[in-house]
């Protein structure tokens, strides 16, 4: 990918029809400008762009809630040379009356948890959360689809996969990339990491081999959002944020019920990270589900520490919370996360550890509630999963909250009773009429 911009532009002022970025071969864009005021800025520094639109809408128009959060202003401004955009440029443009707010591409990575192709399976995870009881209730629906934002989830005997989509697309550097960066395409599949599939599997495994995934009749919706990179003889995932955005907002509108993002970046200046998309999902009643962080300090790592964001930290199989595991205010849950077995590249199985495992197991924890609800003519809200969620936990202590597990160890069973309870009540209300 070439160098780029992302601007927002204000309220009210127009701009010429663009392609989404991701859509388009730039080569073949025409780059006829955007907006006058724009163009003469561009030309005064003697650019060479395209301009394309940020995100694609989600209809025939844009609907309100795109409206609404100012996701139909914002256009990328990308180079056609390998140059970088210089600060005053930048500036030039971010003071136009037109324009709210610009930004460069920036690149955000952290390192993935070493994932080994060995271990044996054990149950002690599931019966934690309470998977057997959860499994007599539902075992989830395929209507109910999990987005699984990460490197890209391979075909599986394990896993129900739906049609996903790849969204890296990175500037070659010195770093060494593993396998595919560049060009951002409908092929979501992961080309040699692991992250994606061992994830996926603890959300959906059919239990083949395996420990029996959380919600095991849920499909997942790969979508690439990480592409991977060794440093050091570590793997770091490594994703444009701009394009991490695209792929939430894809994801929404493509289906899915609940996003799990087992990962998380740290903010370097301006806004929140993955705000306005997330804002978007919400919004559209979309539960995202995050891993808290591997620090072992309290952070605040990003989309985890969003308003409404499920941040998920980890525990052992004794229930402690191990010394990697992020922690402070912004933890929702905490879930199974030290040794995990799960599905792996080329039909394997294998160990994990990290908070990227934990969030895992609360994002199937979702798509089972929501499952059940619409087995039981109900709806809930990404509110009320959090709600049913964090009230039935498994508490350390006497507290509500503490700041290393948050509301508990997520209770999968106690949750979907509670959910089975509160249906109860209503269908047993009599039904009232107004006096004649």
């Amino acid at each position: 990918m070439k160098p780029h911009l992302t601007m927002s532009l204000r309220a009210g002022a127009r701009h010429r029809p663009l392609r989404p970025w991701h859509d388009v071969s730039l080569a073949a864009t025409d780059d006829h400008g955007l907006r006058p005021d724009v163009d003469a800025v561009i030309r005064r520094h003697r650019r060479a762009v395209w301009f394309t639109q940020e995100y694609e809408q989600a209809g025939e128009e844009w609907n309100p809630d795109e409206r609404h959060l100012g996701l139909d202003r914002i256009v990328r401004v990308v180079s056609q040379t390998d140059q970088p955009f210089g600060r005053d440029l930048i500036a030039e443009l971010a003071t136009l009356p037109s324009v709210n707010r610009v930004d460069a591409m920036s690149i955000a990575g952290a390192p993935l948890p070493p994932t080994t192709g060995h271990g044996r399976p054990s149950r002690w995870a599931g019966e934690m959360v309470g998977l057997p009881e959860a499994h007599l209730r539902t075992r989830g629906a395929p209507a109910v689809t999990v987005a699984v934002l990460d490197t890209g989830v391979n075909p599986h005997p394990e896993l129900a996969l739906s049609p996903g989509r790849d969204f890296v697309d990175i500037i070659p550097g010195s770093d060494t990339f593993v396998g595919d960066s560049l060009d951002a395409d409908r092929v979501a599949e992961d080309p040699g990491v692991g992250h994606g599939t061992h994830v996926s599997g603890i959300i959906a495994a059919r239990g083949l081999a395996m420990p029996v995934g959380v919600a095991p009749r849920c499909r997942i919706v790969p979508v690439r959002v990480l592409g991977a990179l060794e440093r050091d003889g570590r793997l770091i995932g490594a994703g444009v944020v701009d394009n991490i955005d695209s792929g939430i907002k894809w994801a929404v509108d493509n289906g899915a019920a609940v996003i799990n993002m087992s990962l998380g970046i740290r903010r370097t200046g301006g806004g929140p990270p993955h705000a306005r998309v997330i804002a978007y999902a919400r919004r559209r009643g979309v539960v995202v589900t995050a891993a808290s962080g591997n620090d072992g300090t309290d952070a605040l790592y990003y989309p985890g520490s969003l308003p409404g964001v499920l941040a998920v930290g980890a525990v052992d199989s004794d229930g402690s919370v191990p010394g990697f595991s992020t922690w402070g205010r912004q933890v929702s849950l905490v879930a199974p996360g030290v040794d995990i077995y799960s599905s792996l590249l080329d039909g394997t199985y294998g160990l994990a550890s990290g908070t990227s495992q934990a969030a895992p197991f609360v994002a199937g924890a979702a798509a089972l509630l929501l499952s059940r609800a619409a087995e039981r003519g109900t709806r809930l809200t990404p509110d009320g999963v959090t709600r049913v969620l964090t009230a039935t936990a498994n508490r350390p202590g006497t507290t509500w909250r503490d700041r290393h597990y948050g509301a508990g160890v997520v209770d999968v069973g106690d949750a979907l009773r509670l959910l089975d309870l509160e249906c109860d009540q209503i269908s047993d209300r009599p039904v009232t009429h107004p006096a004649a």
